[in-house]
């Protein structure tokens, strides 16, 4: 089974970790309904949340203005023998953009620190092309050095650094970011555009090793195709929005007759891979693209991806387990609602945000600020790995988002 790697995904064993209308009625009635008077009030929860990110942010911190923070923290991750730090860069791209999603000064200096750490690592790395890697070490970077902990080079990692840098740049117009941006930019195109096997598109990316993974995910091209739309807005260079349209197309081939949209292709880099079937192909194409196509696959999703468990009810990761909730599929299945604002959207979206407010009071392992991963432990992807109900920046950092109606794949309009 080949697909995308999923970016902060904590693997099924700790040994892997370290090496590497409204929601369907029938969830709903399956749901214990929240009280929805006793729940934190929208403006206190989006408070304490960012209060959550700005711990986090500033646990890690060397002297010269670098910081990482950890992504996971709290029940499987964190036990008497054995705490679990490492920064996965996908979920630090998305803190950042909530931060210049709020733009309050405090929140400009922090996400200015993450990519500054974006920055220093791309320049510090053992290849030294415009690479960043799946995730570093904290404890390494507050010490002023470069640890690697998870060393492979994906597209889709790739494009969310990308992203985060090019908000930063719109955000404060300091052309460092923007340069590595396009340093990044420039590494994807270089070893993963792939113009020869149809649907055309992007690959994978690379291992270790320098092994290039031949396959394409629809989430990667995704991915590419709202970073490289960035990237021509802000260069004002027309190349960029001919390479997106590339993996937009590659997108659009993704999607079956009944609406959905399948994960990407086998190794030969054309038949289509249909299983599993992941939310975030399904959510991401409509937000990366802003294509009204794709609200067929929202309407998909809603139809065969909620989960019910205990009081929570909302997407899983894929249909391989619909028995748990993925707060931050949550957040971007609401975020997309609401965007798309067609009848019962906006219903839809504040069922989610209500459910993600109910884990950040009553979930297992929270604090009352960050949000868990999960609505349980152990929800299986159906891509090798599980996840946790841990505290987790990438949910927080997409439930913040949602809440604001601030699309990651596009830059703000102001």
């Amino acid at each position: 089974m080949f697909g995308p790697l999923r970016r902060s995904a904590p693997w099924a064993s700790a040994a892997a970790l370290i090496l590497a209308g409204a929601l369907s009625a029938g969830a709903m009635a399956a749901a214990e309904e929240p009280d929805q008077g006793s729940l934190l009030d929208p403006t206190l929860s989006v408070a304490r949340a960012y209060e959550f990110l700005d711990a986090r942010v500033d646990e890690f911190c060397d002297g010269d203005g670098h910081c990482l923070p950890r992504s996971y923290q709290g029940g499987f991750f964190t036990t008497p023998t054995w705490d679990f730090t490492p920064s996965f860069v996908y979920d630090d791209a998305l803190v950042v953009i909530a931060y210049t999603a709020r733009g309050l000064p405090d929140d400009i200096r922090r996400a200015r620190t993450i990519g500054d750490t974006f920055l220093f690592v791309q320049a510090n790395d053992p290849i030294g092309d415009g690479r960043t890697r799946a995730s570093y070490e904290p404890h390494g970077i507050r010490q002023g050095r470069v640890e690697i902990t998870g060393p492979g080079t994906f597209t889709g990692n790739q494009a969310w650094v990308g992203m985060a840098l090019a908000r930063l740049f719109h955000a404060t117009g300091d052309q460092k970011y923007l340069d590595g941006a396009v340093r990044v930019a420039q590494w994807i195109q270089t070893n993963t555009a792939d113009m020869v096997r149809a649907p055309y598109g992007y690959t994978g990316g690379q291992l270790e090793d320098g092994t290039s993974l031949v396959w394409k995910s629809t989430e990667h091209n995704t991915d590419i195709a709202g970073f490289f739309s960035q990237l021509a807005q802000l260069t004002g260079d027309t190349v960029w929005a001919d390479r997106a349209a590339v993996a937009a197309n590659f997108v659009t081939a993704m999607q079956a007759a009944d609406g959905h949209v399948d994960t990407g292709t086998l190794l030969d880099g054309s038949t289509v891979n249909t299983y599993p079937v992941p939310l975030d192909a399904q959510t991401w194409s409509y937000l990366g693209t802003g294509d009204a196509r794709y609200g067929a696959a929202l309407d998909w999703t809603l139809a065969h991806l909620i989960a019910t468990d205990g009081p929570y009810s909302g997407p899983s990761i894929s249909g391989t387990d619909v028995s748990k909730v993925w707060f931050e599929g949550s957040g971007h299945l609401a975020l997309s609602l609401t965007l798309r604002a067609g009848p019962g959207d906006a219903a839809s979206a504040e069922s989610l945000l209500a459910g993600i407010r109910l884990a950040q009071r009553d979930a297992p392992n929270g604090d009352g600020k960050g949000i868990v991963a999960t609505s349980t432990d152990g929800l299986d992807s159906g891509f090798g790995d599980l996840y946790y109900a841990s505290l987790h920046t990438g949910t927080t950092a997409w439930y913040l988002l949602a809440a604001a109606g601030d699309n990651p794949f596009a830059l703000p309009s102001n």
